[in-house]
Protein backbone atom coordinates (compact mmCIF):
# COMPACT_ATOMS: atom_id res chain seq x y z
CA UNK A 1 0.00 0.00 0.00
CA UNK A 2 1.28 3.53 -0.65
CA UNK A 3 2.58 5.96 1.95
CA UNK A 4 -0.88 7.37 2.62
CA UNK A 5 -2.46 3.98 3.21
CA UNK A 6 -3.25 2.35 6.52
CA UNK A 7 -0.53 -0.27 6.54
CA UNK A 8 2.85 -0.71 4.90
CA UNK A 9 4.55 -4.04 4.23
CA UNK A 10 7.92 -2.32 4.66
CA UNK A 11 8.74 1.11 6.14
CA UNK A 12 9.42 3.91 3.67
CA UNK A 13 12.62 5.94 4.08
CA UNK A 14 11.58 9.58 3.67
CA UNK A 15 15.09 11.02 3.29
CA UNK A 16 17.68 9.54 0.95
CA UNK A 17 20.88 10.92 2.47
CA UNK A 18 22.51 12.04 5.73
CA UNK A 19 20.18 10.09 7.98
CA UNK A 20 17.30 7.66 8.06
CA UNK A 21 13.61 8.40 8.63
CA UNK A 22 11.36 5.34 8.37
CA UNK A 23 7.60 5.80 8.08
CA UNK A 24 5.69 2.66 9.12
CA UNK A 25 2.14 3.78 8.51
CA UNK A 26 -0.39 2.71 11.13
CA UNK A 27 0.91 1.05 14.29
CA UNK A 28 -2.64 1.01 15.72
CA UNK A 29 -6.10 0.52 14.31
CA UNK A 30 -8.40 3.55 14.50
CA UNK A 31 -10.29 1.96 17.40
CA UNK A 32 -7.08 1.24 19.32
CA UNK A 33 -5.76 4.73 18.60
CA UNK A 34 -9.02 6.30 19.81
CA UNK A 35 -8.85 4.28 23.04
CA UNK A 36 -5.21 5.18 23.76
CA UNK A 37 -5.84 8.83 22.95
CA UNK A 38 -8.62 9.10 25.53
CA UNK A 39 -6.69 7.19 28.19
CA UNK A 40 -3.53 9.28 27.75
CA UNK A 41 -5.50 12.50 27.77
CA UNK A 42 -6.85 11.60 31.20
CA UNK A 43 -4.00 9.68 32.85
CA UNK A 44 -0.84 11.55 31.83
CA UNK A 45 0.47 14.32 34.11
CA UNK A 46 0.38 17.07 31.50
CA UNK A 47 2.15 20.38 32.19
CA UNK A 48 2.79 23.48 30.12
CA UNK A 49 6.30 23.36 28.72
CA UNK A 50 8.89 25.89 29.92
CA UNK A 51 11.89 27.27 28.06
CA UNK A 52 14.54 29.82 28.97
CA UNK A 53 15.37 31.89 25.87
CA UNK A 54 17.85 34.78 26.18
CA UNK A 55 17.29 34.69 29.93
CA UNK A 56 13.51 35.00 29.65
CA UNK A 57 11.11 32.25 30.69
CA UNK A 58 8.63 31.21 28.01
CA UNK A 59 5.60 29.09 28.91
CA UNK A 60 3.96 27.29 26.00
CA UNK A 61 0.30 26.58 25.40
CA UNK A 62 1.39 23.12 24.31
CA UNK A 63 1.66 20.69 27.23
CA UNK A 64 4.31 18.03 27.77
CA UNK A 65 5.09 15.04 29.96
CA UNK A 66 8.31 13.07 30.50
CA UNK A 67 8.32 9.37 31.47
CA UNK A 68 10.92 6.61 31.65
CA UNK A 69 12.15 3.38 33.18
CA UNK A 70 14.30 5.45 35.56
CA UNK A 71 13.92 9.04 36.87
CA UNK A 72 16.08 10.33 34.02
CA UNK A 73 16.92 14.03 33.90
CA UNK A 74 16.36 15.51 30.45
CA UNK A 75 17.57 19.05 29.74
CA UNK A 76 16.50 21.08 26.71
CA UNK A 77 15.77 24.79 26.17
CA UNK A 78 17.72 25.44 29.39
CA UNK A 79 15.22 23.60 31.57
CA UNK A 80 15.45 20.13 33.13
CA UNK A 81 12.68 17.55 33.49
CA UNK A 82 12.74 14.42 35.69
CA UNK A 83 11.07 11.33 34.26
CA UNK A 84 7.97 9.91 35.91
CA UNK A 85 7.53 6.10 36.10
CA UNK A 86 5.85 4.34 33.18
CA UNK A 87 2.08 4.02 33.14
CA UNK A 88 0.52 0.79 31.87
CA UNK A 89 -0.65 2.50 28.67
CA UNK A 90 2.83 3.87 27.95
CA UNK A 91 4.42 0.45 28.54
CA UNK A 92 1.91 -1.11 26.18
CA UNK A 93 2.66 1.45 23.46
CA UNK A 94 6.42 1.15 24.04
CA UNK A 95 6.24 -2.61 23.55
CA UNK A 96 4.22 -2.19 20.37
CA UNK A 97 6.70 0.37 19.05
CA UNK A 98 9.68 -1.86 19.88
CA UNK A 99 8.12 -4.89 18.20
CA UNK A 100 7.30 -2.88 15.08
CA UNK A 101 10.58 -0.98 14.71
CA UNK A 102 13.00 -3.60 16.11
CA UNK A 103 14.52 -0.91 18.34
CA UNK A 104 14.52 -0.46 22.13
CA UNK A 105 13.53 2.65 24.11
CA UNK A 106 13.84 3.60 27.78
CA UNK A 107 11.92 6.89 27.92
CA UNK A 108 9.15 8.90 26.29
CA UNK A 109 8.51 12.62 25.82
CA UNK A 110 4.85 13.37 25.14
CA UNK A 111 3.40 16.54 23.60
CA UNK A 112 -0.24 17.60 23.74
CA UNK A 113 -1.32 20.06 21.05
CA UNK A 114 -4.80 21.36 21.85
CA UNK A 115 -5.51 22.61 18.32
CA UNK A 116 -3.87 23.53 15.02
CA UNK A 117 -2.54 26.87 16.28
CA UNK A 118 -0.03 25.02 18.46
CA UNK A 119 3.08 23.58 16.85
CA UNK A 120 6.82 23.15 17.17
CA UNK A 121 9.57 25.27 15.57
CA UNK A 122 12.51 23.88 13.60
CA UNK A 123 14.82 21.87 15.90
CA UNK A 124 16.81 18.67 16.19
CA UNK A 125 16.78 16.23 19.12
CA UNK A 126 20.52 16.13 19.74
CA UNK A 127 20.74 16.91 23.45
CA UNK A 128 23.67 15.39 25.33
CA UNK A 129 21.28 13.42 27.56
CA UNK A 130 20.20 11.27 24.58
CA UNK A 131 22.17 8.30 23.26
CA UNK A 132 23.93 9.50 20.11
CA UNK A 133 22.36 8.36 16.82
CA UNK A 134 19.80 6.19 18.65
CA UNK A 135 16.33 5.74 17.20
CA UNK A 136 13.50 8.08 18.18
CA UNK A 137 10.06 6.64 17.52
CA UNK A 138 7.26 9.17 16.99
CA UNK A 139 3.71 7.89 17.50
CA UNK A 140 0.83 10.20 16.52
CA UNK A 141 -2.64 10.11 18.08
CA UNK A 142 -5.55 12.44 17.35
CA UNK A 143 -5.64 15.13 14.69
CA UNK A 144 -3.73 14.51 11.46
CA UNK A 145 -0.94 17.07 11.18
CA UNK A 146 1.78 17.99 8.68
CA UNK A 147 5.34 17.14 9.76
CA UNK A 148 8.43 18.55 8.04
CA UNK A 149 12.15 17.87 7.74
CA UNK A 150 14.75 20.39 6.52
CA UNK A 151 18.37 19.61 5.72
CA UNK A 152 20.69 21.87 7.71
CA UNK A 153 23.08 22.49 4.80
CA UNK A 154 21.06 22.18 1.56
CA UNK A 155 17.75 23.48 3.04
CA UNK A 156 15.93 20.64 1.23
CA UNK A 157 12.46 20.12 2.76
CA UNK A 158 10.53 16.84 3.03
CA UNK A 159 6.99 16.79 4.43
CA UNK A 160 4.21 14.32 5.13
CA UNK A 161 0.95 14.15 7.08
CA UNK A 162 1.10 12.02 10.19
CA UNK A 163 -2.12 10.07 10.60
CA UNK A 164 -3.96 8.98 13.72
CA UNK A 165 -2.15 5.89 15.05
CA UNK A 166 0.85 6.19 12.72
CA UNK A 167 4.50 5.56 13.54
CA UNK A 168 7.70 7.24 12.28
CA UNK A 169 11.32 6.57 13.32
CA UNK A 170 14.32 8.92 13.06
CA UNK A 171 17.77 7.41 13.54
CA UNK A 172 21.40 7.40 12.49
CA UNK A 173 22.74 10.83 11.51
CA UNK A 174 19.27 12.39 11.11
CA UNK A 175 19.52 14.69 14.13
CA UNK A 176 23.01 15.81 13.10
CA UNK A 177 22.01 16.75 9.55
CA UNK A 178 18.28 17.50 9.60
CA UNK A 179 15.86 19.74 11.48
CA UNK A 180 12.19 18.87 11.96
CA UNK A 181 9.07 20.75 12.97
CA UNK A 182 5.30 20.59 13.37
CA UNK A 183 4.03 23.76 11.66
CA UNK A 184 0.89 25.43 13.00
CA UNK A 185 -2.14 25.49 10.74
CA UNK A 186 -5.18 27.73 10.34
CA UNK A 187 -7.27 24.71 9.37
CA UNK A 188 -9.49 23.82 12.34
CA UNK A 189 -8.18 20.68 14.03
CA UNK A 190 -8.87 18.74 17.19
CA UNK A 191 -6.24 17.85 19.76
CA UNK A 192 -3.16 15.76 18.95
CA UNK A 193 -0.93 13.70 21.23
CA UNK A 194 2.59 12.90 20.03
CA UNK A 195 4.70 10.32 21.84
CA UNK A 196 8.42 10.22 21.12
CA UNK A 197 10.04 7.10 22.51
CA UNK A 198 13.75 7.72 23.10
CA UNK A 199 16.91 6.18 24.55
CA UNK A 200 18.71 8.11 27.25
CA UNK A 201 22.48 7.76 27.55
CA UNK A 202 23.17 5.69 30.67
Amino acid sequence: MDIFGNTLDQPINLINHDGLVDYYGHLLTDTQADDFFEKLLESIEWKNDRAIIYGKEIITQRKIAWYGEKPFNYTYSNTTKKALPWTQELLDLKNRAENKTHETYNSCLLNLYHNGSEGMAWHSDAEKDLKQNAAICSLSLGAERKFCFKHKRTKEVVSLKLKHGSCLVMKGATQKNWLHRLPPTKIPTKARINLTFRTMAI
